[in-house]
């Protein structure tokens, strides 16, 4: 069986515990795939083993409505690893990438 990569250029996160803007609920997030500019002054490494301080800085740069560091930091933890597991999917090889599609 030949696995066919594919291109994952965004992932919709439907969060367990919603995030509170003022009077705004937000239910769910859309991540896009990271362009390198959207990775500066993080190490990737860091954001592979889904290190909360490199994904304050790096969701924020990637979402949907757009969140801010404080945001991020007031996020359920359960959420913030759906978050952290779908960049890793973004920053993994395409070959890797239709493996976690599959599964899916």
């Amino acid at each position: 069986m030949t696995t066919t990569p594919i291109k994952i250029e965004t992932a919709v996160i439907e969060l367990d515990e919603p995030l509170m803007r003022g009077n705004t609920q937000i239910t769910e997030l859309t991540l896009r795939r990271p362009k390198s500019g959207a990775l500066r002054g993080v190490s990737l490494m860091d954001l592979m083993n889904m290190n909360v301080s490199a994904l304050q800085v790096v969701l924020p740069r990637i979402s949907e409505p757009p969140l801010t560091q404080f945001d991020v930091a007031a996020m359920d933890p359960a959420d913030l690893i759906k978050c952290g597991m779908e960049v890793s999917v973004f920053l993994a090889p395409k070959a890797d990438r239709a493996l976690v599609s599959q599964s899916k």
